[in-house]
């Protein structure tokens, strides 16, 4: 059995916390939030330990791993708790802000021997995992086209101050919603050598971005990241991955992987030339457990088996989900070139983006760390 507590019971916190505790390995030791309500309502009808310091609850309830499921901003300090104690963690995405700091972590803890794994659940979709397995084996060639896409029903309004539409606490479309097919993007194709033409747009944010476009360079392409929290034609968040090669084209999402291929492909087991359909419904056993999607569950199972296994490097460690975190820096980056680009001389742009480079120095300082 492998000890684990939970930090964070937001909407994620909640379903990390009905999963964990439903699964045949883990004995939850403790659940933290500064919620004081929320915890006695919980201790009171489950008779988990609750408590609202974290560094209490690791020190008394010493769980041999950690989930994180706080706002981004609060992510590297917890982390660090964790790992000054030898504790394993697993943490909702994106890592940090700071993707300088997300690598520091990383580093950390592969020196000190510790599982980390980030929450991008798509990685755990079998349609996309067919997806990169089909790129590895080289079946439509080396990828010189990608488009990658989410989009969702998350403001539809001019929104309140949480920490979602804040920039400096890790809210907003890029960190939110942009993450998560960006992340599918470095996982099929490896880190970009660069991005351009970077649009962070406000629809009804005043601080934050609604919507994310960008095109990031490869060696041998571009791949294009389209994201919207803002469309209401979506009822509920929508993530697809296309790839064009010289052999043919791959088409995935939540439901299904549509393959077109060439008469040139290379031959794979269960493929064809002309079109080929697979459902997720056929290619994903069922979890032990499910609550909103079986790759929510598989996620969890594969980290409390990493940890019982010691196995360091694996799906969506720390060391993955900083190549991301980078990707997203750079695209705030080329936002802000881009915006004063194309700003008219003597026009002021209502509610600039932040460059990422002026962000970290303003949240290490924030934070006491110069």
């Amino acid at each position: 059995m492998i000890d684990i507590a939970v930090v964070g019971l937001g909407k994620m916190g909640l379903s990390h916390l009905s999963m964990i505790r439903a699964h045949p390995d883990v004995n939850l030791v403790g659940v933290c939030d500064a919620t004081g309500y929320l915890l006695s309502i919980l201790n009171k009808y489950t008779g988990i330990e609750t408590y609202k310091d974290l560094g209490k609850m690791l020190d008394q309830a010493r769980p041999q791993a950690l989930i994180v499921a706080t706002p981004t901003h609060l992510h590297a300090d917890m982390i660090r708790a964790a790992f000054d104690r030898g504790i394993h963690v697993f943490c909702e995405k994106p890592l940090v802000i700071d993707p300088a700091e997300g690598e520091e972590l990383a580093r950390i803890a592969v020196e000190r021997g510790l599982v980390t794994q980030v929450g991008y659940h798509n990685r755990f979709v079998e349609s996309f995992r067919e997806a990169h397995r089909l790129v590895d084996l080289g079946t439509i060639g080396p990828v010189a086209t990608a488009l990658a896409e989410a989009y969702g029903p998350v403001v539809l309004r001019p929104s309140g101050h949480t920490w979602r539409s804040q920039r400096a606490t890790g809210g907003g479309c890029l960190y939110d919603y942009a993450a998560h097919p960006l992340n599918l993007l470095t996982w099929m194709l490896g880190s970009p050598s660069g991005v351009s033409g970077s649009q962070l747009t406000q629809i009804f944010s005043a601080q934050i971005d609604d919507a994310v476009a960008s095109t990031l360079h490869y060696p041998g392409g571009t791949a294009q990241i389209i994201a919207n929290w803002s469309d209401e034609s979506q009822r509920k968040m929508t993530t697809k991955l296309t790839l064009w090669g010289p052999h043919g084209r791959i088409y995935a999402d939540r439901q299904e992987i549509q393959v077109y291929l060439r008469d040139t492909a290379p031959p794979v087991a269960g493929y064809e030339p002309g079109w080929n359909v697979r459902y997720t419904t056929d290619l994903t056993e069922a979890p032990w457990f499910y609550l909103r999607g079986e790759e929510y569950s598989v996620q969890l199972d594969a980290f409390v088996t990493r940890v019982a296994s010691g196995q360091v490097r694996g799906e969506n460690d720390f060391t993955s989900a900083a190549a991301t975190d980078r990707v997203i820096a750079l695209i705030g980056e080329d936002s802000a070139r881009e915006a004063s680009r194309l700003t008219p001389a003597g026009a002021t742009m209502a509610a600039p983006p932040a460059p990422e480079g002026r962000l970290t120095a303003a949240w290490r300082a924030l934070r006491g760390r110069n």
